[in-house]
């Protein structure tokens, strides 16, 4: 066995503990309670996003796939290896750790497509219920926007992107006394302001992100040659500037996650770990329904061997059902000048197992940078006994990256062409024009698409070569397996729209 404490089989050095003079005990995450979630927690500027990086490093190293939001653009770092910083190098010697600078295979991902491959999904794979969050519907509109789903499955209308919605919302309130019989009211109020709502987020750069090709969420679940777990880092800096799209799109993959991954119960590590930063977003004022909702999927998901870390200023951030299921803990300096600010320190020491030997409330606040409160899971899965550690320091640089460093990256991606260019291809706007031409005949076009995609199905998922495909053979291959999975997406919707959908009703 190795005297480097970084080699641990089985084990991420999160950092170590004083014990004595020059002694220090060392802290680690278990890899088979990685999928157990976790919590980093602290003001800005205490040292979350090391402890973040660390982490990833960490599950990379050991062939789990990483997917992380950087919002303020330092996490790229990753693909680069650490500068050897004076104050990381100080830090690993005075923890008795070899400190070897070393990068990660990292695939850039953005909604906007502009500093990452872009990230679509489609209106279907979206579903009534997380649009309605997305739109900030109320009741009635969320309702209308229920019947609108409800009768473009029916009909075999594929809604993919935003102007397919429309012509959907658009066709319904035109038909609303044959849909009222069925469904109940359709009021035009509701269905004009849905159509604003869109207009708004058309306006943020919704129609980026609405579209095919899809993302095929598997793609995040890929390792390189040595077997290193890649790195997928989404551009989020000008996607916070939209938060409820954030946090909308954040739901939307462990949905997909969920739907599509297998039960596999504890593995050996996780198969994919997710870090989300200002993960309150995710739960600022959502209705009862949707908190239920994600409560359930962060419960339920370990068992597909993901794992779920939730990165923010206070733990309180986040709901007690949640916290509750945040197993490893990470909690650097908290600031407490108010009244408030100490009640809120005093009740983030209080979700620690306590340590007699130090007062954690106390300590909370006089943390120095690079310091926090450490609390792991044991081999027992109980939490162990906190204890105040220095965080070791991350092997990759921490820090942006230069605009010539991130294009050589996109360009030597194994999912370079893939996601790229945008297609459209027949649906429900396409469908209606049809009608509104022919005369409305209430069957749906299109159905001749499976019997398309079996001749083709063949040639481009039993190549033996993917990895060397040019970029217009993963961009064609991208297409069909959009396709395909719409396919089978409004096959389904009738029984499952999603399981966030699902999961609420």
């Amino acid at each position: 066995m190795s005297d480097n404490p970084n080699d641990v089989p089985g084990k991420i050095l999160v950092g170590a503990s004083a014990t004595g003079e020059k002694l220090f005990q060392y802290r680690y995450l278990s890899l088979a309670l990685g999928n157990r979630h976790g919590l980093i927690a602290g003001a800005t500027g205490g040292g979350k996003t090391v402890s973040l990086q660390r982490l990833a490093e960490g599950f990379s190293n050991a062939g789990t796939a990483v997917f992380l939001a950087d919002v303020k653009g330092d996490l790229a770092g990753l693909s680069q290896p650490g500068d050897a910083k004076p104050a990381f190098v100080a830090r690993a010697k005075e923890i008795g750790v070899p400190y070897a600078p070393d990068r990660f295979p990292v695939v850039f991902w953005d909604v906007f497509g502009e500093q990452g491959h872009p990230v679509r999904a489609t209106v279907s794979e979206m579903g009534p219920l997380l649009l309605s969050r997305l739109l900030d519907l109320n009741d009635t509109q969320e309702g209308v926007l229920n019947i609108v789903f409800k009768a473009a499955d029916e009909q075999g209308m594929l809604l993919l992107d935003l102007k397919d919605l429309r012509a959907m919302l658009t066709h319904v309130a035109e038909n609303a006394a044959t849909y009222k019989a069925k469904y109940g009211n359709v009021a035009p109020a509701s269905v004009g302001a849905i159509q604003r709502q869109l207009l708004v987020l058309e306006t943020q750069g919704g129609e980026n992100f609405f579209g095919e090709p899809a993302l095929d969420i598997m793609d995040f679940l890929r390792v390189d040659r040595d077997g290193r777990g890649v790195v997928n880092i989404l551009a989020a800096d000008k996607l916070m500037r939209a938060p409820r799209l954030y946090a909308t799109f954040l739901l939307w993959m462990l949905s997909e996650l969920f739907e599509r991954l297998p039960e596999v119960g504890d593995l050996d590590k996780p198969k994919l770990v997710f870090f989300f930063d200002e993960a309150h977003l995710l739960f600022e004022d959502a209705p009862k329904a949707l908190l239920s909702a994600i409560e359930q999927v962060v419960r339920l998901i370990r068992s597909k061997g993901v794992g779920v870390y939730l990165v923010t200023q206070n733990p309180l951030d986040l709901p007690d059902t949640v916290l509750g299921q945040l197993g490893n803990r990470i909690q650097h300096v908290l600031r407490a000048f108010t009244p408030r600010e100490q009640k809120a320190v005093r009740a983030a020491a209080e979700t620690f197992r306590d340590n007699p030997k130090i007062d954690e409330a106390d300590v909370i606040m006089h943390l120095g940078v690079g310091e926090a409160l450490v609390s792991m899971l044991d081999a027992k899965g109980a939490p162990e006994v906190v204890e105040r550690a220095l965080i070791a320091p991350p092997a990759a640089r921490v820090g942006p990256i230069t605009p010539e460093e991130r294009k050589a990256i996109l360009a030597a991606s194994a999912l370079a062409g893939k996601y790229d260019t945008m297609f459209d291809r027949e649906s429900a706007f396409e469908l209606l024009q049809a009608r509104a031409g022919k005369g409305d005949s209430g069957e749906a076009a299109g159905g001749g698409l499976l019997g398309t995609l079996g001749g083709v199905l063949g040639s481009i998922f039993g190549r033996a070569d993917r990895k060397r495909m040019s970029p217009a053979e993963l961009a064609a291959r991208a297409a069909i397996q959009s396709a395909a999975r719409s396919a089978g997406t409004q096959i389904a919707r009738q029984i499952l729209r999603g399981v966030l959908g699902g999961m609420s009703k």
